[in-house]
C-alpha cells in the first residue's frame, strides 16, 4: 500500500491506496507550528483506524501490515521535512518527495519549470492520464487555480485567483460590519439579510468566475477542452455550472499515486 500526502497551506490531504484503488482520505490542518511528533501520532492512529483485515495483527496502533511507500507533495516550505520526518519515524518510510528530477510524463512548457508547484504537476499528471488532452483543471483550494494541458497533454501554464476561503475571510476582516459566513448555497442569488448576500457573492460570483476563465481557456485550448474540478470546494461549485464535466475530488492524490509509480 501507498501513503500520499498533499500539503497546502490551509489543510494537509492524505490518502492510502491498494495498488489504484484509494482506500481511504483524511484532512489534517497545515500548521507550521506542529511537530513531526505531533502528526506522527495522529497518522499511525488514522491508518490504524482502518478495517481490520488491512492493520498488522499484534496491536491496534501497528501500521497496515503492506505499507511500501510514502510520497509527498508540498508547497509549504516549512512543513516539507516535517513530513519527511513524519514518514521515516512514524511509518518507517523513505517518502518520495515531488520535485525537479523526478519522471512524471508531463512536459512542462511553462517559461520556468522548477517555480511550478508539486500539487499543479500532480493535478495535471492525473487529468492526462485519465482525460488526455486539451484539459483544464480547476481547483479550489487555498487559492483557486486554474491549470491548462494541450491536445498532446503537456503543461502549459496556470491562472491563479483567490480561493472561496480567503476571500470569505477578505470580506469579514476588512469590512467592520460584516460577519464570518457560512460557505453554503443561499436560498436565492438576491440576498435578504447580510448573510444571504455574502453568500450569494461569493458562491455565484465565483460561478462567474470560473465560467469566465474556462471560456477564455477554451479560446486557447480549443473547444473539446475537458473540464475537470478538484478541492475542497468543487462539489459546491460543480453543482451551480455546467461547464464543469466532472468531479474529482481526490485528483492530486490519485496524480501522486501515478507519480510515486513511475519513479518507484
Amino acid at each position: 500500500m501507498l501513503v500520499c500526502i498533499d500539503i497546502a497551506n490551509t489543510d494537509i490531504t492524505l490518502g492510502l491506496f491498494e495498488g489504484a484503488r484509494l482506500l481511504g482520505t483524511w484532512r489534517l490542518a497545515a500548521d507550521t507550528a506542529r511537530t513531526e511528533d505531533e502528526y506522527g501520532l495522529q497518522v499511525r492512529s488514522l491508518l490504524a483506524a482502518m478495517p481490520a483485515h488491512l492493520a498488522a495483527q499484534e496491536s491496534p496502533h501497528e501500521l497496515p501490515a503492506a505499507l511500501e511507500g510514502a510520497i509527498v507533495a508540498s508547497v509549504v516550505p516549512g512543513l516539507t521535512p516535517v513530513w519527511q520526518a513524519v514518514c521515516r519515524q512514524a511509518l518507517r518510510l523513505e517518502p518520495l518527495v515531488v520535485g525537479a528530477g523526478l519522471r512524471t510524463g508531463l512536459r512542462l512548457r511553462t517559461e520556468n519549470p522548477r517555480q511550478l508547484g508539486a500539487d499543479r504537476v500532480a493535478n495535471a499528471v492525473a487529468a492526462k492520464a485519465l482525460f488526455g488532452g486539451p484539459a483544464c483543471v480547476v481547483d479550489f483550494g487555498t487559492t483557486t487555480t486554474f491549470d491548462a494541458l494541450d491536445a498532446n497533454g503537456d503543461y502549459l501554464g496556470h491562472a491563479i485567483a483567490p480561493g472561496l476561503m480567503m476571500a470569505a475571510a477578505a470580506l469579514s476582516a476588512r469590512a467592520a460590519q460584516l460577519p464570518e459566513v457560512a460557505l453554503v448555497r443561499p436560498p436565492q442569488v438576491i440576498g435578504r439579510n447580510t448573510v444571504e448576500s455574502m453568500q450569494a457573492g461569493l458562491l455565484y460570483g465565483y460561478v462567474g468566475l470560473v465560467e469566465g476563465l474556462v471560456e477564455r481557456f477554451r479560446g486557447v485550448l480549443g473547444e473539446g477542452t475537458r473540464v475537470i474540478a478538484t478541492g475542497q470546494h468543487a462539489e459546491l461549485i460543480a453543482a451551480e455550472t455546467r461547464v464543469i464535466e466532472r468531479l474529482e475530488p481526490w485528483l492530486t492524490l490519485a496524480g501522486l499515486r501515478l507519480i510515486w509509480e513511475m519513479n518507484r
